[in-house]
């Protein structure tokens, strides 16, 4: 479906920027086929250098190829804005509307826009992330936990792009924050486990007065679900697959739990399952729930659920496109919502999938998560 969709967007290309160049036919054969090249560049790494979650190439080429992809990719969203407003102009004034669609200095600008704004969000995509702050009340939330801090990672998809001195630096900037728990809301790392036994190493060094918690996302599920699992545990995560854990200050209880992820259907292994994660609790104890991804977020507000914290969107990468992002996890993308009584916060990410290596006005994020008792 991949290959099928940026094919597409290079034809669009191609007709659109390509074959007005006021160039010989040669050259503009060549760009072709080179911008074909680069809207392919997901094909070829699958079928030659790994896999599509995580092409095994060095660090300086996949930056390259990520930039590239980026450029193509905004490039033909420049395109469609400029071919949007040039028609809108067009039908108040021809000969207006026709300069906006076809003006050389417009057209040229709008490419080398592109490569300016790739280079720009591949920067941003796999800087280490600045630390964001959220103070979230909680209805009947202990006076014991008023105050109590989480620091939220989530999608760090651990890569060649994102390697062992990216996750480093990540821990050491999250363990700087003292928090009282630590949780990971899944898509740890990309590619199997001996691949990225040393990237995913510096998550052993992670620090919380009561541990650090983490979930499975989606793409554990691509490559030896099993073997990631056992693989968090012997880093020191406590892994919660539809379980929970209770933690106490005091007479005073809070439970955490945590769900899989609905792509364990596709490989045999446990489905979502809510009403196993909240087994055995008493009635009344507050309920942060860690889902990977917020689109039932709803369901578990209906269940009770004081707080959930969610990622698997990335913020939506991009602003502008993001709204398709949203619009796909039931309006759900980026930052605090309110579900009745339910708190659901829905993390940027710290990290993002190699195959989209940009990140424009949608910045990763370390979360810092205030609790309060609200009034």
């Amino acid at each position: 479906m991949l290959p099928l969709i940026t094919g597409a967007i290079w034809l669009y290309v191609l007709g659109r920027f390509v074959r007005p160049l006021p160039w010989r036919v040669g050259a503009r054969a060549a760009l072709a086929f080179v911008i074909f090249l680069v809207a392919q560049y997901h094909w070829f790494t699958r079928h030659f250098f790994g896999s599509l979650a995580s092409p095994e190439l060095p660090r300086p080429v996949l930056l390259g190829l990520g930039w590239a992809f980026g450029a193509f990719l905004l490039l033909g969203m420049l395109l469609l804005l400029r071919d949007v407003a040039g028609g809108l102009v067009f039908l108040v004034s021809r000969r207006a509307g026709r300069a906006v669609l076809s003006g050389r200095t417009l057209h040229r600008s709008l490419g080398a826009l592109a490569l300016v704004l790739s280079a720009v969000g591949t920067w941003q995509a796999v800087r280490v992330p600045d630390v964001k702050t959220v103070t979230i009340a909680i209805p009947g939330l202990p006076p014991a936990f008023d105050g109590y801090r989480i620091a939220q990672l989530t999608d760090l998809h651990a890569s060649r792009l994102l390697p062992e001195s990216w996750m480093a630096a990540v821990v050491a900037r999250t363990n700087a924050l003292d928090a009282d728990l630590i949780v990971i809301t899944g898509d740890l790392a990309d590619g199997f486990p001996e691949a990225r036994a040393a990237d995913v190493r510096p998550l052993g060094d992670l620090r919380a007065r009561d541990g650090v918690l983490a979930i499975p996302g989606n793409h554990e599920y691509y490559a030896d679900y099993r073997s990631w699992m056992a693989a968090y545990r012997a880093l020191g995560l406590g892994m919660l697959e539809n379980d929970h854990v209770l933690i106490r200050r005091g007479g005073a209880t809070l439970a955490v739990a945590g769900l899989t992820d609905r792509q364990a259907g596709r490989f045999g292994q446990p489905r979502p399952d809510l009403d196993a994660a909240l087994k055995g609790l008493e009635p009344g104890v507050p309920v942060i729930l860690l889902a990977h991804r917020p689109d039932r977020a709803a369901r578990h507000a209906r269940a009770g659920i004081a707080l959930q914290l969610s990622g698997h969107t990335h913020g939506g990468q991009i602003l502008g496109p993001h709204l398709l992002t949203q619009w796909v996890n039931k309006g759900f993308v980026s930052g605090l919502y309110r579900l009745g009584p339910m708190r659901l916060y829905v993390s940027n990410g710290a990290g993002l999938w190699n195959g989209l290596a940009l990140r424009l006005g949608r910045p990763s994020e370390i979360t810092r998560i205030v609790l309060r008792a609200e009034e």
